[in-house]
C-alpha cells in the first residue's frame, strides 16, 4: 500500500487527541513503554487504564488493517535470540532515556520539553544511522 498523506494526518491527529484525553482526564502520559512497564509488576488501582490503553492500541491496529486493507509485514524470520536481544536493548534504552518515542515524541514535544526534543532527535538520528548501516552501506 502506498503512503497516503491523509491517513498519516488523520492518524497523527488521533494520536494527539488520545494523548491529550489521557492527560486531561487521567493525568497520565501516553508513553507506551511506561504504560507497559507499569503492568509489570501490577500495582493495585493502576492496572485497568493501562490494560485498556494497550488493548485499544491492538484493536485499533486490527480495525485499521481490516478496513484499509493494509499489507502487514511478514513475520521476522531471523534468529529468535537476536530478536529477543534487540527487544531487551530497546527496553534498556527507554529506561535510560526516561521514555520512548511515543512519550517523548508525542507528549514531550507537545509540552515543549527540551529533554524530549533532544531525546526524539537522538531516536531519529539513531534510526537513520541504523538504516544506512544495514541497508545502504
Amino acid at each position: 500500500m502506498a503512503f497516503d498523506f491523509v491517513d498519516a494526518l488523520v492518524g497523527g491527529i488521533m494520536l494527539g487527541i488520545s494523548a491529550t484525553v489521557l492527560m486531561l482526564f487521567n493525568g497520565k502520559t501516553a508513553g507506551i513503554s511506561g504504560i507497559v512497564s507499569g503492568l509489570i509488576p501490577p500495582r493495585v488501582g493502576d492496572i485497568l487504564w493501562r490494560v485498556l490503553f494497550v488493548l485499544g492500541m491492538a484493536i485499533g491496529g486490527v480495525i485499521g488493517a481490516t478496513f484499509h486493507h493494509i499489507d502487514t509485514p511478514e513475520m521476522y524470520s531471523e534468529n529468535t535470540y537476536v530478536v529477543l536481544l534487540a527487544g531487551l536493548l530497546v527496553g534498556i534504552g527507554t529506561k535510560l532515556a526516561n521514555g520512548c518515542t511515543s512519550g517523548h515524541g508525542i507528549v514531550g514535544i507537545g509540552r515543549l520539553s527540551k529533554r524530549s526534543m533532544v531525546a526524539t532527535g537522538i531516536f531519529m538520528l539513531s534510526a537513520i544511522i541504523t538504516y544506512n548501516l544495514l541497508y545502504v552501506i
